[in-house]
């Protein structure tokens, strides 16, 4: 019986590990800086397709107390309020109420969505705020 024969790493097996080090490192340091909507203020961006034709209100959140905007689109009318830290759906004539009932979204990429009146409220900018946790399982 032979025996198998050893196996040493050359040249091409060192670059190849240089190579994988080298991307992996470099997708830890994209995921560790956050790649953010940019620093700055926080901004909500309310986003309507009323009747084909698209609409986009931003408006910057510093500074603000409470500032109520009514939005119709496609037959729906929805009234927005919008304060210093967080942005939310106060009442809808929609019939599924599921903006209402998202509540109220405080950090960058949150967004409160009604499909029947097709309006997308999302906040961008900011510092994204502390990301919190996701789902606990266990």
């Amino acid at each position: 019986m032979r025996s198998s024969p050893k196996l040493k790493p050359g040249i091409w097996d060192a670059l190849v590990a240089l190579i994988v080090l080298v991307m992996a490192v470099g997708c830890a340091c994209a995921v560790w800086t956050g790649d953010s909507d940019g620093g700055g203020e926080l901004e909500a961006v309310v986003r309507m397709d009323a009747d084909g034709t698209d609409t986009e209100i931003r408006m910057r959140l510093d500074g603000l107390n409470r500032v109520e905007r009514t939005v119709t689109s496609n037959g729906y009318t929805l009234q927005i309020v919008l304060t210093e830290t967080e942005a939310w759906v106060e009442a809808s004539d929609c019939p599924t109420q599921d903006c209402v009932h998202t509540g109220h979204i405080s950090r960058s990429g949150q967004s409160i969505v009604c499909l029947p009146a097709r309006v997308i409220v999302q906040l961008v900018g900011g510092d994204g705020g502390d990301p919190g946790v996701d789902a606990v399982v266990g």
